[in-house]
C-alpha cells in the first residue's frame, strides 16, 4: 500500500519549493538537496492548507514560487519582482498570513485523495527512476565506447612502437655488421699496402 504523503516546504536560491513527499529523504531527493536541510532549519513540514493541496495535486513535483512572496505554488514559477534592484534596498517582508480559520483547515485531503495522491507520486517516483536508470545507461555506453577507443589507441601505438624497436634491432644489427666488414677491409689493406710499399722501397734502391 503507498505511504501517505506529507507535505514538505523548503527555500533554495530563488524560490520557495514544496512537494508532497511521503518522507524528509524523500523530499530532500526530489529537491537534489545535497545536504539535510531540515537539520539545518531551512525545510520543514507544513500543514498550510492551500500548500497541502497544491501539492496534493502534483504528488512527487517539485512547485515553486518567488522566495519571500506569498502567492500560489506552480510547476514553473518567475523569479522575484525585486531581484537585482540593488543590494542596498532592504528586502520586501513577506505578507503575514491571516489566522488559518475553521472552513480553511476543512479543506484538507480526505483519506481517498490522499491514497490518489500516494499513488501519484510513487508513479512519478518510478518515472524518475526510469529516467536516471536511460541517463546512467547512456553515461555508461558513452564511458564503454570511450575506453574502447582508449584501448585501440593504445593498442596501435604499442604496435608502432614494437615495430619501430624490431626495424631499429635490425638497422643496428647492419651497423655492426658494416663496421666489422670495415675493419676487416682496413686491416687488409693495411696489409697489402705495406707489403706495396716494402716492394716500391726495394725497387728504388
Amino acid at each position: 500500500m503507498p505511504k501517505k504523503l506529507k507535505t514538505y516546504q523548503t527555500s533554495l536560491g530563488f524560490y520557495d519549493q514544496a512537494i508532497a513527499a511521503p518522507s524528509m529523504k524523500a523530499a530532500l531527493h526530489a529537491w537534489g538537496a545535497s545536504s539535510n536541510l531540515f537539520h539545518q532549519g531551512v525545510a520543514k513540514e507544513t500543514d498550510d492548507p492551500d500548500i497541502v493541496a497544491a501539492t496534493m495535486a502534483k504528488p512527487g513535483i517539485v512547485l515553486r514560487r518567488p522566495v519571500g512572496s506569498d502567492g500560489p505554488f506552480t510547476e514553473s514559477a518567475e523569479l522575484p519582482a525585486d531581484l537585482g534592484e540593488g543590494e542596498t534596498k532592504p528586502r520586501r517582508k513577506p505578507k503575514k498570513r491571516p489566522a488559518k480559520t475553521a472552513k480553511k483547515t476543512s479543506r484538507k485531503i480526505d483519506d481517498q485523495a490522499a491514497r490518489k495522491a500516494a499513488a501519484s507520486f510513487e508513479k512519478e517516483e518510478r518515472r524518475r527512476e526510469a529516467e536516471r536508470r536511460k541517463e546512467d545507461a547512456a553515461r555508461a555506453r558513452e564511458r564503454a565506447l570511450r575506453e574502447k577507443a582508449v584501448a585501440a589507441a593504445e593498442a596501435a601505438l604499442d604496435k608502432a612502437r614494437r615495430e619501430h624497436e624490431a626495424r631499429a634491432e635490425e638497422i643496428e644489427a647492419e651497423r655492426a655488421a658494416l663496421d666489422e666488414r670495415a675493419e676487416a677491409e682496413q686491416a687488409r689493406w693495411d696489409k697489402q699496402r705495406k707489403k706495396l710499399e716494402e716492394a716500391l722501397r726495394r725497387a728504388r734502391e
